[in-house]
């Protein structure tokens, strides 16, 4: 299989990038390279026969369109996205370009293609929309997990702009008859993450001796699956989903915020006891706005109709992906200090 992946140099990405590789396929790897893009995670890819990557906005169809008419692919693979909550709080007008804007013209240069493509190829095309749990909204304590069936109720303008490209996904493929597929992730972590998201930020601020910057009470719930879990499961939905189905993924492992930076704070702990103790640093700070209070899915349609588990157990992944930033410093640090958010204005006084 030939596979055309946008947002291949991303964190979910460049670990599906690199997933498919070892399964063996050809991968055409479409990315901007924004402020996120971790494209040293695809440095061993670089010399491979079967790997392209091609520097392009996804909201450009003219690149969009000769990419495929060179490389024509056997099913496209749609990561590309602005994902950061807190930054789409600040600025929403990029989430509503990329995630909405690009998923659309997106849909427009595939539909050209799959339209074009006759017998077989025509049959086997798969397009797949990689979203997430938050389209959903906010769960209750006592709530059911999401399901696919869940309704949408977005509250963020990320999780808006994300249900919106759910949305134009389905009408293609229901307008179109273009063959998609979405998968609703739940909160993925691992290495190559940028650190502004809450596992990296809190590694490479404690490393640093800084305030942990937590939320309101910080008992917001989560459940968190590895990128490598995640990279499976989205190439097993290319290989078995069923056109015009949505898979909710991820794991029932449900975890308070604050617990999960305790963990982490007690695997530096373990391997830098003179920092010990580092959830000294934890700081609670006035809460995000509509922040969602409680996340959880159940995995059981794509466990049961695609065969698809995931391996890493939390405190496992949690203890590699610790291991992976203490190997990795020079990676992040060089990304710190001209692009994460402004603190809260407590934490800049503290530090």
């Amino acid at each position: 299989m030939k596979v055309l992946v946008t947002g291949g140099a991303g964190f979910i990405g460049n670990t599906f990038v690199r997933h498919l590789l070892r399964l063996g396929c050809d991968v055409v790897n479409i990315d901007a390279l924004t402020y996120a893009a971790a494209p040293e995670a695809l440095a061993s890819a670089e010399p491979r026969r079967n790997y392209t990557f091609i520097h392009a906005d996804i909201c450009d169809g003219a690149a969009l369109a000769a990419a495929l008419a060179r490389h024509r692919p056997d099913a496209i693979a749609h990561l590309a996205a602005e994902s950061h909550v807190d930054r789409s709080i600040a600025g929403p007008a990029d989430f509503i370009r990329t995630n909405i804007a690009g998923t659309a013209s997106l849909l427009e240069v595939a539909h050209a293609y799959w339209a074009g493509l006759r017998g077989e190829r025509r049959d086997r095309f798969r397009f797949l929309h990689v979203s997430t749990d938050e389209v959903f909204g906010s769960l209750g304590p006592c709530d059911p997990p999401f399901v696919e069936t869940t309704p949408y109720a977005p509250r963020s303008p990320y999780a808006a702009s994300k249900a919106a490209a759910d949305h134009l996904v389905r009408a293609w493929g229901t307008t179109h008859g273009l063959p998609v597929l979405i998968s609703n992730g739940c909160n993925t972590y691992g290495s190559w993450q940028f650190p502004e998201k809450l596992i990296p930020l809190m590694l490479t601020r404690a490393l640093a001796g800084a305030p942990l910057p937590v939320y309101g009470d910080g008992c917001q719930v989560r459940t968190w699956l590895h990128a490598e879990d995640h990279a499976a499961a989205l190439a097993k939905i290319l290989e078995r989903g069923k056109a015009g189905e949505a898979y909710v993924t991820g794991t029932r492992d449900e975890c308070r915020n604050i617990d999960l930076v305790t963990q982490l704070c007690a695997l530096l702990d373990a391997r830098i006891p003179d920092g010990a103790p580092h959830a000294r640093l934890v700081a609670h700070v006035a809460d995000r706005p509509g922040h969602d209070r409680r996340y959880a899915v159940d995995p059981s349609r794509i466990e049961q109709s695609l065969g698809w588990k995931p391996k890493w157990r939390l405190g496992d992944g949690l203890a590699a992906t610790v291991d992976w930033y203490l190997a990795h410093r020079s990676w992040w640090q060089a990304r710190i200090a001209k692009t994460l958010l402004p603190l809260p204005a407590e934490l800049r006084a503290a530090e």
